[in-house]
């Protein structure tokens, strides 16, 4: 996994880079991530998962946890670019109604 971040002060949103997968062996690690960004900017999480190939139900609990913290702030996460069997992931658990999920290309 490897995860790289750039934060936007005109709009308040960190834009964020998730390559590789996320799993059980590297989910905390992002988790730490994404709760450091949102303590040292608070605001709106823009996650692009173009070179994202894998994850699994505890990277999904750290999206949501990340979710819960960034609504703290009246904030919101939106995910871009996932690839079509990643999306598949988000519809069948629901998560495509909590997070804002935009199609490669908007």
């Amino acid at each position: 996994m490897d995860v790289r971040e750039i934060f936007k002060a005109e709009t308040s949103t960190w834009h964020v880079s998730l390559d590789g997968e996320i799993d059980i062996y590297n989910a905390p690690e992002l988790k730490e991530k994404l709760h450091k960004l949102i303590e040292q900017h608070p605001g709106n999480f823009v996650l692009d998962c173009q070179n994202l190939t894998y994850i699994d139900s505890t990277g999904l609990g750290v999206l949501i946890s990340a979710l819960r913290r960034v609504k703290e702030y009246d904030g919101q996460i939106t995910i871009t670019n996932l690839k079509p069997y990643i999306r598949k992931i988000f519809v069948i658990t629901g998560l495509d109604k909590i997070f804002a999920l935009e199609v490669q290309g908007t």
